[in-house]
Parts: C-alpha cells; structure tokens; sequence
C-alpha cells in the first residue's frame, strides 16, 4: 500500500506541474521554484510533514520535499542557535541531496560527454 500511495500523491504533484507548463505561461523554471516555496509554505504550515508521513517517497522526493527538507532544517537550527540558524539550517539539512546532484551530474557530464549545441 506504501507504494500505491507514493505513485498517486508523486504522480499528482507530476500532474499539477504539466498542467502548469500547459496551461499558463510559466516557465518550467517558475514552476520548479513554485514547487519548492510551495513545499517551504506548506512545512512552515505544518501540512506536509504529514503528508510526507503518509506518502512517504511520493512526498519527500519531488521539489516540494526539497522545500520542506530545508524549511525543517531551517526550524531545527534556529532553535539551537538563534538568527544564524536561519542562514545555515536549510544548506546544512539538504547537503547530501546537494552533493549527490553536484557529484552525479559531474559523473554523467564525463561519461556522456555533451557537446556545445
């Protein structure tokens, strides 16, 4: 049941976002950074946490978990230390995620070996 529920709210998320970008005249670009403030708003709110208990990787790994991963760091570092946490928490809670996606794009950027358009 775990993963009927990751399919149906990732692939809604999935649904939202090509209607976006087939219906209104947002850039996919816009519509990336929507997701994450979207996930940052609805964390700051206290709705995805329990949606993201719920749904499990249908939640956590889209763009709005991205946002709620660093909203979460954000809240837990500002409760131990202080203002400074507001600039550090959010970077310190999604670095693996970041330097996964730096290290894998390097990796594929040399197997794959793109060329200059």
């Amino acid at each position: 049941m775990d993963y009927v529920k990751a399919f149906l709210v990732g692939g809604v998320l999935c649904v939202i976002g090509q209607l976006l970008i087939d219906r209104t005249k947002l850039t996919p670009a816009r519509i990336l950074v929507s997701y994450v403030i979207g996930g940052i708003v609805l964390s700051g709110l206290g709705l995805y946490k329990p949606l993201a208990e719920w749904a499990g990787a249908g939640a956590t790994i889209p763009l709005t978990g991205f946002g709620h991963t660093l909203a979460t760091g954000v809240r837990e570092a500002v409760a131990e230390k202080g203002l400074l946490g507001a600039f550090t928490g959010g970077v310190k809670a999604a670095a693996a995620g970041i330097t996964a996606s730096v290290i894998f794009g390097y990796l594929f950027a040399l197997v794959c070996k793109p060329k200059a358009k």
